[in-house]
């Protein structure tokens, strides 16, 4: 979930001028708490973890991938990158030009097997890889095509700009398992639920009910990352039952705690 002020090491930024060839790759193993300040840059950014949960966070809200999944973070896109845990992270850098079909938004994709061997092969390359129909530069060509190509999933957690709206969902955030409903929400904003409820659809694009339990899922990554329990990571995330929080966290990763963690 978002920064709480219990970070590790700060991460550098690349300094870098301009991309050299039309993909740029790093390979870092991240410690825990681990984070960068809230930068943009003129390429396009893309991230994912073999092993630990990476997070996004922006000014749109915030974006989460356990091991497997990647976040594409537009050009120009201010942001902040954190992990929880310890982590093995893997980034490619695109060109603006060479991406021209990727909307202009952050996004959370499913990184398809293909796409893990093709980032690892191309983390082996040197930084000016050699083009002009070089074989290099035909897996580049396949591996921005598969990339064009992967999933949306839905592992964010949009933020309103309604300034006091916004305000009770952070209390929501650092507290996942707070018992709060609409009414006594619509009761602080001083408005009938039936406005909040529109307010909030429009705001987030989401109801209050969906967004809460993706909240609570999605703040049960880091407890389960550190080994937690399934019970445990169920009740500090605000449910009663541990079936009902395998049955929704299967619903929206598609595997249960356990095997999504076994996957990395």
């Amino acid at each position: 979930m978002p920064p709480n002020g219990q970070r590790g090491a700060q991460r550098a930024i690349p300094v870098l001028a301009a991309l050299p060839r039309p993909l740029y790759a790093r390979a870092e193993s991240l410690g825990a708490g681990s984070w960068t300040p809230r930068h943009r840059h003129d390429w396009v950014q893309f991230s994912y973890a073999i092993s630990g949960v990476l997070g996004v966070h922006t000014a749109e809200g915030s974006f989460f991938a356990p091991p497997q999944w990647g976040i594409w973070i537009p050009a120009g896109l201010e942001h902040e990158v954190v992990t929880s845990m310890r982590a093995e992270m893997r980034s490619l850098y695109v060109r603006r030009e060479d991406c021209q079909w990727a909307p202009g938004h952050c996004r959370v994709l499913e990184v398809t097997a293909l796409a893990r061997e093709l980032i690892k092969r191309f983390c082996e390359l040197p930084v000016d890889y050699p083009e002009g129909g070089s074989p290099e530069q035909r897996l580049v060509q396949v591996l921005l095509d598969e990339l064009a190509q992967l999933g949306e999933v839905g592992f964010s957690l949009p933020l309103p700009r309604h300034a006091r709206l916004l305000v009770l969902c952070n209390e929501l955030i650092e507290q996942p398992d707070a018992d709060v409903s609409l009414g006594l929400w619509a009761e602080r904003l001083g408005m009938s639920e039936k406005t909040l409820m529109r307010l909030f659809d429009r705001e987030t694009g989401l109801s209050f009910g969906r967004w809460r339990q993706r909240m609570r899922l999605l703040s049960s990554l880091r407890g389960l990352e550190e080994g937690v329990s399934v019970t445990s990571a169920a009740l500090s995330s605000g449910y009663d039952s541990t079936s009902a929080f395998i049955a929704a966290f299967k619903k929206m990763f598609g595997f249960t705690p356990g095997e999504l963690f076994r996957r990395s």
